[in-house]
């Protein structure tokens, strides 16, 4: 069985498309794999896909089976998701990206052998799934706190100026803790639960912005 130069093209060009739209999500929440990765991943198996179901099926007379060169992909995607993968103390993160790139790993075999129907739906799943239901899940059902790290100076009043910004954004503070050095500069960790109706970069802005802070950020 033969397969034209034009619709290895098409399969190439339609799993980069495809890879493309989940890394844009991705890469709008900053992840480590983002829009060139999950493109990688996705044309990667498309073309090992293809070649696995068309470049060996020629003169080979004994028993050929397609799907053992295309099933390494999936396997091999498990390093890479690994690598997206973070603990910071109790959390967990990148779960969600390494399970979009395995996904994606998925979308490019189908598009590979020329299922296109079901690679479209699965990446508009997917990308549903991403955009979607994630702002349901905050909004809705998600409960995880998060750590914000400030250094200040250790001054009196300090920690009255942080936490009058921390409410202006409706801020949940969970747990303080707070280390000073002999330079007078304090370092605090907050344990905070932050409403998805404010923009996380504009409240650390204000947080830098405000006397005797000198460096704020997530972790």
């Amino acid at each position: 069985m033969d397969i034209t130069n034009f619709e290895i093209a098409v399969r190439l060009v339609l799993a980069l498309v495809l890879g493309g739209l989940i890394g844009l999500e991705r890469e709008s929440m900053g992840r480590p794999a983002g829009f060139r990765t999950h493109i990688l991943v996705s044309v990667g198996s498309a073309l090992i896909m293809i070649m696995s179901a068309y470049a060996f099926s020629d003169g080979f007379t004994g028993r050929y089976d397609p799907g053992r060169i295309a099933a390494q992909v999936v396997s091999g995607i498990g390093f890479l998701g690994a690598g997206t993968i973070m603990r910071e103390g109790a959390n967990v993160r990148g779960l969600t990206t390494a399970a979009s790139l395995w996904t994606v790993a998925g979308i490019g075999l189908a598009v590979g052998s020329g299922f296109y129907f079901p690679a479209v739906l699965a990446t508009f799943l997917v990308v549903l799934t991403l955009v979607v239901l994630n702002q349901l899940e905050w909004n809705y059902l998600s409960t995880k706190h998060e750590i914000m790290t400030l250094l200040i100076q250790d001054t009196p009043g300090q920690l009255a100026r942080v936490f009058a910004v921390l409410a202006k954004y409706d801020v949940d503070v969970f747990n303080v803790e707070l280390s000073s050095d002999d330079a007078g500069e304090a370092k605090l960790d907050l344990e905070v639960e932050i409403s998805q109706k404010y923009s996380r970069v504009k409240i650390i802005e204000d947080l830098v912005s405000t006397p005797g802070v000198k460096r704020a950020s997530y972790m």
